[in-house]
Parts: C-alpha cells; sequence; structure tokens
C-alpha cells in the first residue's frame, strides 16, 4: 500500500490551488471544469483540493472547515525545500498567516509553519 494523495476540502479551489502556484511555484495539473475539484503536481503523492459542497455531499453528517476555525485542524502538510525561509516569505506576500517564523531544530532540520488563506496549515521544511 501507498499514499496516493491527500484531499483539502476548502472554500473556493481554484483560489487554493493559485496559492499554492503562486506562493511556491507548485504546478496545478487538473481543475475539474466545475471548480469543484483540483490537483497539484507534487510528485509522487498528489496534493489535491475539493469544495465544500464536495465535502457536504461526501460527509452528509458535516466535516470541520479549516477555513472557519480560529485554530489550525490537527493536521497538517508539510512541504520539503532547500530554503524555508525564501518559501516562508513568498507564502506570506500571497495571503498566509505565520504561526512561527522559521528556525533550526535541535536536529538540524529549518521549519515553518503557516496557515494557507484556505485555513490549511502548512509546515515548510528542509530534509532531515
Amino acid at each position: 500500500m501507498k499514499l496516493g494523495y491527500t484531499i483539502i476540502y476548502v472554500p473556493s479551489v481554484p483560489s487554493s490551488l493559485r496559492f499554492y502556484e503562486q506562493a511556491f511555484g507548485l504546478v496545478k495539473r487538473f481543475l475539474h471544469e466545475s471548480g469543484d475539484y483540483g490537483e497539484l503536481s507534487t510528485g509522487e503523492t498528489t496534493l489535491a483540493f475539493a469544495s465544500h459542497a464536495l465535502g457536504e455531499a461526501n460527509f452528509p453528517t458535516g466535516h470541520v472547515k479549516a477555513s472557519e476555525s480560529n485554530l489550525p485542524l490537527g493536521m497538517e502538510i508539510a512541504l520539503v525545500t532547500e530554503n524555508v525561509d525564501t518559501a516562508h516569505q513568498s507564502a506570506l506576500l500571497h495571503g498566509a498567516i505565520e504561526l512561527s517564523a522559521p528556525a533550526q531544530k535541535p536536529w538540524g532540520q529549518v521549519v515553518s509553519y503557516l496557515r494557507a488563506p484556505d485555513g490549511t496549515l502548512i509546515e515548510l521544511c528542509t530534509s532531515v
């Protein structure tokens, strides 16, 4: 078994795709004509976005919307980069909110935390 993709439910799929393209240089792989589902090229595992409307169809009893939570959800996506400082600043310029500035961890990795405009918790980090 392997992880195939991660889907993040967001208020606006096109807006989320645009943020990741502009902030981090990721490339849009697919956007359904409805605008309710889209994917980014991120390597072997796909990072995908679906609208809250699709979430409501999939989960009729409801789901937690990161975009409406004051606190970040208890899960994150981690983007590995050689330059956390540059990626962090770019994310801020494109609407992310800083939770933790880039800092070197005791094990040598540089890590920062942000919330995307859609509420997603993002870790930016160097390779371990």
